[in-house]
């Protein structure tokens, strides 16, 4: 059997870092975790072939070489999984397609000849074993969670490893939270689930010596400390002697929920074992929206000082944030304004609040009569999949000063002060400066300090960082680099310094 794996083009938007990657020379920042993981479960004699379309284009005789088009996509994919389908079709191939995009929508995709839905561990078995017998069905689903300890690592080899900024791993599925507006656990469930530290010490000598990867890893799960008494006895202790052992040569980033910031010896642990970010969802400054949205873990905190202490700890902390709740009013904007500029959070995710299928807020609105059209899952082009309490155009207008008031170049850069200032780096092993990130550097200060409109914060704030903060300057020209990006994505280059 020959197996065409393919992802879908995902467009520009905040997480694409798109207009980033160009300085390093890469094409995409991480790689199809979930689509290669599915291809580690097909049988070891069939003959499989990868293709990222956001490496390289589909080509026609890919198509043709396979019997089966295997597609695993998410919301922000739609229009390009409709290409690849209609490309597949034109040559009359079969498609199996699976992920978060098909097990909420299959119904809208009728030239699809079968769907592995929900968790791929429990349902691809029972689609092989129906290749044997002869007797397919055009839908394998599961309302049963899998058990991670018996999914394979990865074919990391059928990557270009070189073409990713990023590599990627995942150690647990759920969230033991129930946010109103997250899909996750009605995709995942809320219990906890974890892959033995043996699989992940093993991912990560796939990485090591089958693809020589060195650099950033990224872990996916969507809250890596929903299991904290296993993470802390087992996994942290086991990745930091690995780690120790190889010098170093990765470094982690997770998504966590606040309380990280509660455990001190948990951050410890993390730095030891080589981890120096986090993604965390802080969504809103205003108690009355995290109450509605049931953000319990936000609640009665001083959620500017759980940052700061994240960022002592080691870890910088990127955030997502949200407006449009029904509880929102128009003073939530300057708020959000104030709480993102005052956290020191560089990359803040500022989103109007919609609500994805089969989540607790998705029924509500329904309920309410309120849903208009169907979730785009991009972070970055203003839309809403229902009618908001608050007027639209206000709501939009308010949405628009926030992204003015953080992103362009004075304010970013400002807050990029106040992180370097407050962010103690913990590095371990020995930092060597590569070729390619030198290439970069020139390249940024070409392009940023030069031709860049902003070029004269930019030196104010690279002499800033040489006499205030010498030994950030890495992390300082990084966020330049993002600042860039996000500039870009938001439209924003031709504002300059406002």
């Amino acid at each position: 059997m020959k197996v065409l794996l393919v992802y879908p083009k995902c467009p520009d938007s905040f997480w694409s870092f798109t207009h980033a990657l160009k300085f390093i020379s890469k094409k995409a920042a991480v790689p199809p975790l979930g689509l290669i993981t599915v291809s580690a479960m097909l049988p070891e004699t069939w003959q499989k072939k990868l293709v990222d379309l956001n490496i390289s284009p589909l080509q026609t005789s890919d198509i043709q070489w396979a019997d089966y088009v295997f597609i695993s996509a998410m919301y922000i994919q739609k229009e390009s999984v409709t290409k690849v389908i209609a490309e597949s079709k034109k040559w009359g191939k079969k498609i199996v397609a699976g992920g978060p995009l098909f097990t909420q929508e299959y119904p809208n995709y009728p030239d699809v000849d079968h769907f592995i839905l929900n968790e791929a561990e429990i349902t691809m078995p029972l689609f092989l074993a129906d290749i044997n017998t002869g007797q397919l069905q055009r839908v394998y689903a599961t309302d049963k969670y899998a058990d991670l300890t018996q999914t394979p690592a990865p074919d990391f080899h059928l990557l270009s490893a070189k073409d990713y900024a990023n590599m990627n791993i995942q150690v647990t599925r759920g969230c033991p939270y129930n946010c109103s507006f997250c899909e996750i656990t009605s995709l995942l469930g809320h219990k906890m689930r974890m892959k033995s530290t043996p699989q992940i010490i093993n991912e990560l000598d796939v990485l090591y010596d089958t693809i020589k990867w060195r650099g950033p890893v990224s872990i996916v799960d969507d809250n890596f400390i929903g299991n904290i008494k296993e993470i802390k006895k087992s996994l942290l202790p086991a990745m930091k002697k690995w780690m120790q052992s190889h010098k170093y040569p990765f470094n982690f980033s997770i998504q966590s929920s606040i309380n990280l910031a509660d455990d001190k010896e948990l951050m410890s642990q993390l730095i030891d074992a080589g981890f120096n970010a986090a993604f965390i969802g802080i969504e809103t400054p205003d108690e009355v929206s995290l109450q509605s949205c049931n953000k319990v873990q936000n609640k009665n905190r001083d959620l500017i000082q759980s940052v700061k202490t994240i960022q002592q700890a080691g870890i910088q902390v990127s955030g997502g944030f949200i407006v449009g709740f029904d509880s929102d009013t128009p003073s939530v904007f300057q708020r959000q304004i104030d709480f993102i500029q005052q956290s020191g959070i560089v990359s803040a995710m500022v989103g109007l609040l919609n609500a994805p299928k089969n989540t607790k807020l998705y029924n509500q609105l329904n309920a309410e009569n309120r849903l208009t059209v169907e979730a785009t899952g991009n972070n970055t082009d203003s839309s809403m999949n229902f009618i908001p309490k608050m007027d639209s155009n206000e709501l939009q207008e308010g949405y628009k000063r926030i992204i003015k008031n953080i992103y362009s170049v004075k304010p970013y850069y400002k807050r990029v002060r106040r992180l370097l200032l407050n962010y103690n780096r913990l590095t371990k092993g020995k930092s060597k400066i590569k070729f390619s990130l030198l290439f970069a550097f020139l390249k940024s200060v070409y392009v940023i300090g030069f031709l860049d409109k902003g070029r004269t914060e930019y030196w104010k704030f690279v002499i800033w960082t040489l006499f205030n903060k010498p030994k950030l300057m890495v992390d300082a020209l990084t966020y330049t680099v993002y600042g860039y990006h996000f500039r870009t994505v938001y439209g924003l280059r031709q504002i300059g310094i406002k």
